[in-house]
């Protein structure tokens, strides 16, 4: 009787301290945002205290490139159900062409590729070519959208190329969430809660090989894992990161929109600020800690 009565105190005593936001990281991640010139939001949340730091967390915000986990998760949906196979091969054609520096855009039309090294391309490279070719093969934005509502997203959704979402596109471009939503679908891939446990294991280790680390997972030592899509546009930079931390994994989102800096350079006042929020958080959860970035790591 004594042990069941300790192990509902202290379930209590954990449910409690989940309800608590955590103010002292607040504290020191408030000043940061309100220094923005532009409109930014953060949410936080330590995965085993579930203790929580919101600020704008529900405003509505552009995903850019963001977008990609929401369809990296109707891939797999679309997997699950049997219409995709994920090492399938598949055939390029020219008409799938988004214009930049993309690596698959890069392909001669008629040559193949398999869809495990699309989506490869998709989160590791944000290769946009991919991304609206995934986007496509799992069933289009509307397929994704419908997923994304059933799951209790209300606001996370894909506008381009999406019937009915010409308006938003406008306003928000490739896509649309709040930091709270885009954490919780990166916590829950997390923890195998989306399509399947194994799809969401896969995923989760696809978004272990980010090539753009440069801003908060850079204010993470090199030996810690880390799971991120990063965001940039002229107006929005932003950044959602699963941290397997030492005293507890942590998930936390980061968006800006309306940014009066505008500049694709290192010192944008957007990227310095994802880099301040990742290193607070950092310390914040794992205050022994001495490592610091080598300056040197800002060349390269």
């Amino acid at each position: 009787m004594k042990t069941i009565i300790t192990l509902f105190l202290t379930a209590l005593f954990l449910s409690l301290q989940a309800q608590q936001p955590d103010k002292r990281l607040y504290n020191v991640l408030k000043p940061l945002l309100d220094a923005h010139h532009g409109d930014a939001g953060v949410y936080v949340q330590h995965l085993k205290t579930g203790r929580t730091v919101a600020i704008n967390a529900d405003t509505v915000f552009p995903t850019a490139s963001m977008i990609k986990i929401p369809i990296l998760a109707g891939v797999f949906k679309r997997i699950g159900e049997g219409g995709l196979q994920y090492r399938q091969l598949l055939t390029y054609r020219d008409s799938l062409l988004y214009e930049g520096e993309d690596i698959l855009g890069s392909f001669r039309d008629s040559q193949q590729i398999t869809l495990d090294k699309v989506v490869m391309l998709m989160l590791t490279m944000s290769d946009n070519t991919a991304s609206l070719w995934l986007q496509s093969l799992a069933g289009g934005g509307a397929v994704i959208n419908e997923w994304l509502a059933q799951q209790g997203f209300e606001h996370t959704r894909v506008n381009s190329r999406t019937k009915g979402r010409e308006g938003n596109r406008r306003i928000y471009g490739w896509g649309q969430t709040t930091p709270r939503e885009m954490a919780t679908l990166m916590k829950r891939i997390y923890k195998g809660e989306v399509v399947s446990k194994a799809g969401s294991e896969r995923m989760y280790r696809n978004l272990t090989r980010n090539y753009w680390d440069t801003e908060g997972v850079l204010m993470i030592p090199p030996g810690i894992r880390t799971a991120s899509k990063n965001g940039a546009v002229d107006e929005s930079r932003s950044e959602v990161l699963m941290v397997n931390a030492p005293h507890g994994d942590y998930v936390y989102c980061i968006i800006t929109k309306n940014n009066k800096d505008q500049g694709w350079n290192r010192d944008n006042e957007a990227w310095q600020l994802l880099r301040k929020v990742g290193a607070a958080i950092w310390h914040h959860y794992e205050p022994d800690s001495k490592w610091v970035p080598d300056p040197g790591m800002g060349q390269y």
